[in-house]
């Protein structure tokens, strides 16, 4: 059967595919995400996706006690948060995508990945489709010395790419970016939704057959999502996403997806001019420059994955010269903000409701745990009653709806982290204080109710 080319509509966010256009997306029911594109269809198409899925006469079904469980072979890249983030080194044969904004630094983190590699005399492929063997060069030269065992390819073509990994063998192999990769077979532009799904399955084929371990690198849209197919981030072993303020010197690495470990672990780096350093201690990192005796600053601990890390909750609240009252969040949910002054203002009688509300975590990080709850609502109340919290207190604590303060997990890590940080206060849900009996050498504090949490401030 000869090749042809026909006409279908592939969906932005899930790369459902139809013969046809359509308002409302079957897959994941999102509105106007169809988009129309040309690819290639007849046996040459058919027989590459049966290449691509791993598709074989010689594949037969294996008994379940016949499977080895025996534990993978990780490769270290000389970088400890990454490989912490990892589940703790690079698997052979995975294929890792990373994301984040423009200029936040993740070729930057490859490159020195690839500093590493090469180092310990492993053989490195650097494919490059957005800056020349120049840019490169100059880039390298400010994190510092690199092997001969890494090998530097600029090249968009998919099949030249896959011809050079085939021949030259390499151990780990770095894509920057998935976005600017083609296949001649296909007419779409590159970045396009059948480009992307092309190239993603070639190095999903590559990766699996020679066990190659593949980075690629993704831009990410306005709503900070990969750009192209859901169906890439489905067919990738791990998803990585930095995060963070390019104008600022932290850099947060978040893992979405793992196959190989804990999707709750982050990396802290810091952005230096020969590139990213490992913060090993975030928690003294957050809390850097924290005011002391300033109402409406709060301290409160959160789990990420088994690391405790220590932020400063700031809060504002302030007379509203307008009608309708405004309420912003950084670093946190906002409808969890409002939840949580109406419960302050429901359970304790505070009239916030003529009042403007602002809340922060300090150092740019992220949090959407519970936890956090009683430092928010007590940052609230420090900052509307113009008292300032203890500057050597910690509080910790979910809040329900009746004002209860719930119980959190891994209290004892919690407070073994905020005593070798030097505070001398911990508050903690009173239902967790058996858990710590044992722990000395600071001030355990259980409250109830959140009206018993206020009245410490």
């Amino acid at each position: 059967m000869a090749k042809g080319k026909n006409t279908v509509f592939f969906c932005q966010n899930c790369g459902y595919e139809s013969a046809k256009w359509m308002g409302q997306c079957p897959g994941c029911r999102e509105w106007n995400t169809f988009v129309e594109e040309q690819v290639v269809t007849g046996q040459g198409k058919s027989s590459r996706m049966k290449t691509v899925t791993g598709f074989s006469e010689k594949n037969k079904p294996a008994k379940l006690s016949e499977v080895s469980i025996e534990k993978e072979d990780r490769i270290s890249t000389g970088i400890g948060e990454l490989d912490r983030v990892l589940g703790g080194g690079i698997v052979a044969g995975s294929l890792t995508l990373v994301g984040g904004d423009p200029g936040i630094g993740k070729s930057t983190l490859l490159l020195q990945v690839c500093r590493n590699l090469a180092g310990d005399g492993r053989e490195v492929l650097y494919v490059s489709g957005e800056e020349s063997l120049k840019q490169i060069k100059l880039r390298a030269n400010r994190i510092g010395t690199f092997s001969d065992h890494l090998k530097l390819l600029c090249e968009t073509d998919l099949e030249s790419i896959e011809e050079t990994i085939r021949r030259s063998k390499p151990e780990v192999v770095i894509i920057d970016s998935i976005q600017t990769m083609f296949h001649g077979e296909i007419s779409a532009a590159p970045g396009s939704i059948s480009q992307v799904r092309e190239a993603t399955g070639l190095f999903l084929q590559l990766a699996k057959g020679l066990g190659v371990s593949i980075f690629i690198v993704g831009h990410v849209t306005k709503e900070g999502t990969v750009a192209g197919p859901r169906v890439l981030e489905h067919m990738v072993d791990t998803v990585l996403y930095f995060e963070g303020d390019r104008h600022a010197s932290y850099r947060l690495l978040r893992g979405v997806k793992n196959r190989f470990g804990s999707t709750n672990e982050i990396g802290v780096f810091e952005m230096e001019a020969e590139g990213l350093r490992e913060v090993l201690n975030p928690s003294e990192f957050m809390l850097n420059g924290r005011p002391e005796n300033a109402s409406g600053s709060v301290v409160a601990c959160s789990m990420e994955g088994t690391r405790p890390i220590l932020v400063e909750i700031q809060a504002l609240v302030c007379h509203s010269n307008f009608g309708i009252p405004r309420r912003q969040t950084t670093g946190t949910d906002f409808n969890r903000v409002n939840l949580l002054m109406a419960v302050l203002e429901k359970r304790l009688g505070l009239q916030m409701g003529n009042c403007d509300a602002y809340v922060n975590i300090a150092g740019g990080i992220k949090i959407q745990e519970p936890a956090i709850d009683l430092g928010i609502a007590m940052a609230i109340v420090s900052s509307f009653k113009n008292r300032a919290v203890s500057s050597d207190m910690i509080v910790m604590g979910e809040v329900g709806l009746s004002g209860e303060v719930r119980a959190v997990s891994m209290i004892p890590v919690r407070v073994q982290e905020a005593k070798k940080l030097g505070f001398a206060t911990c508050v903690i849900p009173s239902v967790c204080m058996d858990s710590v009996k044992e722990i000395s050498g600071i001030k355990i504090i259980g409250v109830s109710h959140v009206g018993e949490a206020m009245d410490l401030i």
